[in-house]
């Protein structure tokens, strides 16, 4: 049976509060204005949209906590960042920081770090593999795949 609790970092994600885009919006003003208690009702309130987007990083082998703290760390990020003069909503504007902080914890904590150019010709070798697979209708030889690319 599928059930709405999940706890992660020892928060239990069914009690999370949600808030309305208006009372973001005032916290919004108040974490400008340095409200200590503004920002951390802020975070809070929006502790499901960093779950919602760890979600897209699950099946990496990852911890899902590791994840969700850098998250926290990307929404925090954005809360102090956001500008309303930009005209769009708080999550719009934290989604991408939230991501951008992920990718950037998962690039620098990988085990091995693989050159752009070398991903780019092993990109481009596969897609030679696959045409030459095409082709000649049967698996291409290392020798095949090399000559081409």
């Amino acid at each position: 049976m599928y059930q709405n609790k999940v706890v992660i970092c020892g928060v239990d994600t069914a009690k999370l509060p949600v808030l309305k885009e208006s009372e973001k919006e005032k916290l919004l003003l108040r974490v400008k204005g340095g409200d200590p208690t503004a920002r951390e009702k802020l975070i809070n309130g929006n502790l499901r949209l960093v779950l919602s987007v760890i979600q897209r990083f699950s099946g990496r082998g990852e911890n899902p906590d590791d994840l969700f703290q850098v998250g926290c760390i990307g929404l925090m990020k954005s809360i102090d960042n956001f500008d309303a003069a930009h005209n769009v909503r708080f999550s719009t504007s934290a989604v991408p920081m939230i991501i951008g902080e992920i990718r950037r914890y998962l690039r620098d904590n990988n085990a091995v770090r693989v050159s752009r150019s070398i991903k780019d010709t092993a990109y481009h070798a596969m897609q030679t593999k696959e045409q030459l697979t095409n082709k000649l209708q049967r698996e291409p030889t290392d020798a095949e795949i090399a000559n081409a690319v």
